[in-house]
């Protein structure tokens, strides 16, 4: 029973994640009035932990035991069941390993939900605020009246999800990392399995945080400008910019750029796109990186010759390599590789294009360095 528990919660909360996705909105086709009373259980779901995790038990002990009437909690009530055994054993397990609000031990381990009756409309249990407690009791007599439990389920995990998205999270920042440590960890962070859109901006970070070290660090940038990041939706030829990192000289001109590209590959089309974006500008150096295979030698030869055109008729070195032998080449060049680090975290920190998995990942990796 514990691994088929633990499967079903891990389905669903998987569904819901792919659901979400980098949206901040619920999808559910709940009637109105169903959304209304889930999302004042989600609303008080920090403040409230013990009302959540009730709830989410008693939805998924329904959905698994059809059979039982879930109002009827304890084993001491006639015809009940222990959902307190059932919550400390599946669900508060959960909630606490995905980051939602939870309980200690249990969310019957509070006076206003640990009485021994049911919890139909004459409970008498001080559930605060009074608003809580009505949705609470009409969402259970709903679950045992035949609502759909899975959608109940699914918008309740969706609500939760979103609210996790908008807390902040402490990022952990390694101080003694080597640098092959350090490119193992970013390759990792790279390249895990998201539910939410927002990987590809990683490895522009990466390189937003070696420029923000090579800009105070490297002679060749003294008296350059490194220009703010810009945010993931903004369009390069919309805002100007001819790359997703910039830096402009002492005359407010362009004078190098980066191009970062998350699983495509560099192609002959792809350089002419570059070209386009910077060909009237004095820009000096101008990159196109990729976490992707070199491309085929008929293709890179093609590519390699177009640089070559470029050289010749605008004069900018145009550099097309892999995002990871670039990195670990920057690397090199800092006195301190925290500076990489701290800035990187940093930038984690406060990018409105990460999710709370792209963050939580990151602990992670740390976390399980040896």
């Amino acid at each position: 029973m514990a691994q088929s528990v633990s499967a079903f919660l891990e389905d669903q909360y998987n569904m819901a994640m792919s659901i979400v996705g980098s949206n901040e909105t619920i999808t559910s086709d709940l009637s109105e009035g169903e959304q209304a009373l889930l999302n004042v259980v989600l609303q008080y779901s920090e403040s409230a932990k013990g009302v959540l995790t009730v709830f989410i038990t008693s939805i998924v002990y329904k959905i698994l035991h059809p059979e039982q009437d879930i109002r009827s909690h304890q084993d001491g009530i006639p015809n009940g069941y222990s959902g307190r055994t059932f919550d400390t054993k599946h669900i508060t397990p959960f909630l606490k390993k995905y980051k939602f609000p939870a309980m200690a031990e249990s969310g019957w381990l509070t006076r206003s939900l640990e009485q021994k009756v049911p919890y139909d409309k004459n409970y008498t249990g001080a559930i605060n605020p009074a608003s809580l407690k009505t949705s609470f009791l009409s969402l259970l007599e709903n679950v045992q009246n035949n609502a759909d439990c899975s959608a109940y389920l699914s918008f309740t995990f969706q609500g939760l999800i979103i609210k996790r998205n908008q807390q902040t999270i402490d990022l952990a920042k390694p101080t003694t990392l080597s640098i092959n440590s350090i490119l193992g960890i970013l390759d990792q962070h790279f390249h895990s399995s998201y539910k939410a859109e927002g990987a590809s901006r990683l490895p522009v970070l990466a390189f937003y945080a070696i420029y923000e070290c090579l800009i105070v660090e490297a002679k060749r940038f003294d008296k350059k400008q490194l220009l703010p990041i810009e945010s993931h939706t903004s369009a390069d030829l919309r805002s100007g910019r001819i790359g997703d990192i910039e830096i402009i000289d002492e005359n407010k001109r362009a004078f190098e750029a980066v191009e970062v590209k998350h699983g495509i590959a560099i192609s002959l089309q792809l350089v002419l796109d570059a070209y386009a974006k910077f060909q009237t500008t004095p820009v000096n150096r101008y990159y196109i990186l990729s976490t992707a295979p070199q491309p085929e030698k008929e293709e890179w030869d093609k590519i390699q010759a177009e640089i070559q055109r470029i050289k010749n008729v605008h004069g900018c070195q145009l550099i097309v390599n892999g995002i990871m032998p670039s990195l670990k080449y920057y690397l090199r060049l800092l006195d301190n590789t925290f500076e990489f680090i701290d800035k990187y975290v940093n930038l984690l920190e406060n990018d409105t294009a990460l999710k709370f998995e792209h963050k939580e990942r990151w602990n992670r990796i740390i976390s399980e360095l040896n």
